[in-house]
C-alpha cells in the first residue's frame, strides 16, 4: 500500500515508524552480517572450527541477548517518560540502566569462563569443547561494554533518535570484519590465532560500540540530549528506580532466555547427532539470523513508538503504532521465506563448495533446515514483534509465562520427540523449534487483544507529548 493512499494519522505513524525501524534494523542486520563474516572464516578453518565456533557464538550470544532483554526496560520506562513529557526521568532510567549492566555482568562472566565444563556430558566432541572454551574465555571481555552499549540504544531509540546506532554499529562490525581476517589467518605480521583471533575481534568490536554511542551521547549532551541529563550524578543508585527495571527487565530477560535457550538446546541436540549435522545446523542457523535482525530491530521500534504512546495515555495510538510494526514485519518474512523455500542450496553454497563430495551431508541437511525455516519465517518475526509492542506497554510478566510454555513447553518437546524419535533428525528438531515460535506468537497477540479490550473499558485521557 502506497503511503499516499493512507489517512494522515495512519501516513504520519508509518513516516514515524520507518524513522525507526530502517535505522535499527539496518543496524542490527549489519551486526548479523559480521556473524555471517564470522561463520565464513569458521568455514575455511574446517569443519571442526565452525562446529565449535558455532557453538560457542550461539552461547556467548545467548548471554548477551539476556542481557540486553533485562536492560531494555530502560527503552519501555524512557519511552512512556518521552511521551509524558518527563525529561528528567529519561536522564533517571538511564543512568540505572547502566548500573543493571554491571550487576548482570557479575554472574555471567564466571558461567562464560566454565561453560566448557557441562559440555562433555551433553555429549560434544573433546576437539570441539576445547575450541569452544577458548572463545569464550576471550569473548567475554566485550560483555559489559555490549550491555552497555544496550542501555544507551534504548535511551536513544526511546527519544527517536536511532540514525547514530547505525553509524556506530556498522563502524564497529566492519573493524570486527578485518580484525577477523588479520588475526584469525595472520596477515600483517600478525600470527595466526584461529578461533582464538575470532575471538578477540568480537570483543573489541563490542568495546568500539559502547566506547562509540557513549562518545556521541556525552557530545551532544550539552544540546540534542540537553534536557534529559543523562549523567547527572551518575554514581549515584536509586534503588526505586532500580526495582522498576528489574521489575519488567527480569521477566523480559527470562524470555530471551527461553527463546534462545529453545535455540541453544536445539543446537546441543543436533551436536549429539554428529558434526556435519552441527555443520549444516550452523550454516542454516547463520542465515536465518541475518534475516532475523530486520523483525528484531522493528520490535525495537515497536517498543519505543507504543511506549510513547502509552505515556500519553493514547490508546489509538498504541493500537495505530502495533498495526504498522506488524504490517512490516509480516511483508519482510514473507518475502526472506520465499527466498528460503526457492533457493535454499545457493544459500548454503555462500559458505561451503556445494559440489564438493566431502560437503554433501552438510549440503543435504542445511538445505532441508533452511527449507523448513522458509515456512517458519511468519511465525518467527511476529512473535518477536509481538512481544516487542507488550514490552512498550510495560507488560511482560503474561509473556513470560506464554514463552515457558510455547518455547520449552511445545518447541523443546516436540524437537526433541520429532529428531530423535522418528527418523527426521536434526531437521525434525528444527521443525519443533517453529511450532514453539508459532506457539508463542498467537500467545502474545491475544495478550495484545486483552490489553485492548481493557483499555476500551477504561480509557485514560491523552497526556501531553513530546513528539
Amino acid at each position: 500500500m502506497k503511503l499516499a493512499a493512507l489517512s494522515p494519522a495512519l501516513k504520519a505513524e508509518v513516516q514515524e515508524f520507518l524513522k525507526l525501524g530502517i535505522p535499527l534494523a539496518s543496524a542490527q542486520v549489519a551486526q548479523a552480517m559480521t556473524g555471517f563474516v564470522d561463520t565464513l572464516m569458521m568455514g575455511r578453518l574446517g569443519q571442526t572450527s565452525l562446529a565449535a565456533g558455532g557453538l560457542a557464538v550461539m552461547v556467548f550470544m545467548a548471554c548477551v541477548m539476556t542481557g540486553l532483554g533485562i536492560v531494555s526496560s530502560v527503552t519501555s520506562l524512557a519511552a512512556e517518560a518521552y511521551g509524558a513529557n518527563r525529561p528528567r526521568r529519561v536522564g533517571e532510567v538511564t543512568r540505572q540502566g547502566l548500573w543493571l549492566a554491571l550487576l548482570i555482568t557479575v554472574p555471567v562472566w564466571p558461567l562464560l569462563a566454565n561453560f566448557s565444563q557441562v559440555m562433555p556430558a551433553l555429549g560434544q566432541d573433546p576437539e570441539v569443547v576445547a575450541l569452544t572454551h577458548t572463545y569464550l574465555t576471550i569473548a567475554r571481555w566485550g560483555f559489559l561494554p555490549a550491555l552497555w552499549f544496550g542501555v544507551l540504544r534504548c535511551t536513544v531509540t526511546a527519544l527517536s533518535q536511532a540514525r547514530s546506532i547505525l553509524f556506530i554499529m556498522v563502524g564497529a562490525n566492519l573493524f570486527n570484519v578485518v580484525g577477523n581476517y588479520v588475526l584469525a589467518f595472520g596477515k600483517l605480521g600478525v600470527p595466526a590465532m584461529g578461533l582464538a583471533g575470532l575471538a578477540i575481534a568480537s570483543a573489541l568490536s563490542h568495546l568500539l560500540m559502547g566506547a562509540g554511542l557513549l562518545g556521541y551521547v556525552v557530545y551532544h549532551r550539552r544540546g540534542l540530549f540537553r534536557p534529559y541529563r543523562l549523567f547527572d550524578r551518575w554514581y549515584r543508585w536509586q534503588p526505586q528506580t532500580l526495582r522498576r527495571l528489574l521489575s519488567l527487565g527480569l521477566p523480559i530477560g527470562v524470555v530471551t532466555i527461553l527463546e534462545n535457550g529453545l535455540f541453544t538446546v536445539m543446537t546441543l541436540m543436533v551436536g549429539a547427532l554428529g558434526t556435519a549435522v552441527l555443520a549444516a545446523q550452523q550454516l542454516a542457523l547463520q542465515t536465518i539470523v541475518v534475516v532475523f535482525m530486520v523483525p528484531l530491530g522493528l520490535s525495537y521500534a515497536a517498543t519505543a513508538r507504543v511506549g510513547q504512546w502509552y505515556g500519553r495515555g493514547d490508546w489509538v495510538g498504541v493500537k495505530r503504532a502495533a498495526a504498522v510494526g506488524m504490517a512490516l514485519t509480516i511483508a519482510v518474512m514473507t518475502a526472506s521465506g520465499v527466498l528460503f523455500v526457492l533457493f535454499p542450496t545457493g544459500l548454503i553454497g555462500l559458505y561451503l563448495n556445494v559440489d564438493d563430495p566431502a560437503n554433501q551431508s552438510v549440503v543435504v541437511i542445511g538445505v532441508a533446515m533452511l527449507t523448513v525455516a522458509g515456512f517458519g519465517q511468519v511465525v518467527d518475526g511476529v512473535q518477536r514483534t509481538a512481544n516487542g509492542v507488550l514490552q512498550g506497554l510495560q507488560d511482560t510478566r503474561v509473556p513470560m509465562l506464554i514463552s515457558s510454555f510455547a518455547f520449552w513447553g511445545v518447541g523443546i518437546v516436540s524437537g526433541y520427540g520429532l529428531g530423535f524419535h522418528t527418523s527426521l533428525g536434526g531437521v525434525g528438531i528444527w521443525i519443533g523449534a517453529y511450532l514453539g515460535l508459532a506457539t508463542a506468537a498467537i500467545g502474545y497477540l491475544w495478550r495484545f487483544l486483552r490489553l485492548l479490550k481493557a483499555a476500551r473499558e477504561t480509557v485514560l485521557p491523552p497526556q501531553p507529548c513530546l513528539k
